[in-house]
C-alpha cells in the first residue's frame, strides 16, 4: 500500500505460482472431478509446478513457452512414453488455460502439444482368448475376463461393481461409477451369466457385496486385476491387460455387425471418434478384405 496526498491506494503484488495452483486443484474440486482425475492432475501437473519452482520461478508471470518445452524434452530424454508426456502436456495447457480465464496471467502461452506416435496396441483373438480362458486358475477369473470381454468395461468400473447392479435374467448391468461420474448401461450374454451364476455360488453374493472379489471377500482392486492379467501373460505368452480386453471388445462387436452409435454408448464414450480409435483393423481382416474387394484380382482378371 502506498499513500500520496493522503490518499490510500491498493496495488495488487503479483500471485504467488504456488497460491495459483492451490486455485485450480480447489476450482477442479468445485466442478466435482473424480478422485482419479484430481491424482491424473497431482501426478502430472504437480511435478511441473515442483519443478517451476526449484527453477526460481515463483509467479504465473514468470511461466513461459521455453520452460515447457524444456519440461517436456527433459522427460523425453529420460525415456518417457509418448502417450505419458502428452498426457503431461495436456495438464500443463489445461493449468495455463485456466491461468489466463482467472486473469493470474494477461496472454495465454502457446506450445505445440507433443505427438503421439501411433502403435498397433493388442487385441486378442477369437483363439487368443480361448487360450486365456483355458489358463484361467479359478471359475473368478474366467467370470472376470468374459465380463471384460463382453462389456468392454475399464478396469475401475468393473471392479466398483456390486451384485445388485447385474441382472443375471436379462443380462443388463448399471455401471453406476463411469467415467467423469456418467452412469450408463452395459449387457452381457448368457454364457457370461451362467459362468457369474457359478460364481456366485462360491461367495457371498448380497445386492451391497461386490460384484468381483479377493479370498477374504474384499472388492478386487486395480491392483488384483493387474495380478490376475499378469499370471495369466506369464502362462499363456499372451499379453492380457483390462485395456487389452476393452479394445478387443470393440473389435469384435464392429466384426460381428454391431452398429458404431450401439458400441459407442456401450463403451461410455462421448464421441464415435474416440471409438474408432479403439477399432482397429487386424491382419486377418486386412488380408480377408482384399481377397474379397482387392481392385486387381476383382476387375484386372
Amino acid at each position: 500500500m502506498s499513500y500520496a496526498n493522503g490518499n490510500c491506494k491498493d496495488r495488487q503484488k503479483p500471485h504467488a505460482l504456488q497460491d495459483s495452483y492451490l486455485d485450480f486443484r480447489l476450482s477442479r474440486q468445485a466442478m466435482l472431478c473424480t478422485e482419479n482425475t484430481m491424482a491424473f492432475y497431482k501426478k502430472t501437473l504437480g511435478k511441473f509446478v515442483e519443478w517451476l519452482s526449484d527453477n526460481g520461478v515463483t509467479t504465473p508471470t514468470e511461466i513461459s513457452a521455453r520452460q515447457v518445452r524444456e519440461y517436456l524434452v527433459n522427460h523425453k530424454e529420460r525415456g518417457c512414453s509418448d502417450s505419458y508426456i502428452h498426457a503431461i502436456a495436456r495438464s500443463i495447457r489445461t493449468f495455463i488455460y485456466f491461468l489466463h480465464e482467472e486473469s493470474y496471467i494477461e496472454e495465454t502461452i502457446k506450445f505445440k502439444m507433443p505427438r503421439i506416435e501411433q502403435k498397433r496396441l493388442p487385441v486378442l483373438s477369437l483363439d487368443e482368448i480361448r487360450k486365456v480362458l483355458d489358463a484361467c486358475e479359478n471359475i473368478r477369473d474366467s467370470a472376470i475376463v468374459l465380463f471384460l470381454v463382453d462389456t468392454g468395461l475399464r478396469r475401475g468400473e468393473a471392479s466398483a461393481l456390486n451384485w445388485g447392479d447385474v441382472d443375471l435374467a436379462t443380462g443388463l448391468c448399471l455401471v453406476r461409477k463411469g467415467k467423469g461420474k456418467k452412469a450408463r448401461s452395459v449387457v452381457i450374454g448368457i454364457r457370461t451369466r451362467r459362468t457369474l451364476l457359478k460364481y456366485k455360488q462360491t461367495i457371498s453374493s448380497q445386492d451391497d457385496d461386490p460384484l468381483f472379489q479377493t479370498k477374504t471377500g474384499r472388492r478386487l482392486s486395480g491392483g488384483g486385476f493387474r495380478s490376475m492379467c499378469l499370471r495369466i501373460s506369464e502362462k499363456t505368452g499372451i499379453h492380457i491387460t483390462p485395456h487389452a480386453l476393452r479394445r478387443t471388445f470393440v473389435v469384435m462387436s464392429m466384426k460381428s455387425g454391431m452398429s458404431l452409435a450401439h458400441v459407442q454408448a456401450l463403451m461410455g464414450h462421448s464421441t464415435p471418434t474416440m471409438t474408432l480409435e479403439y477399432a482397429q483393423l487386424v491382419d486377418d481382416d486386412l488380408l480377408t478384405a482384399h481377397q474379397h474387394h482387392g481392385p486387381v484380382d476383382s476387375f484386372l482378371r
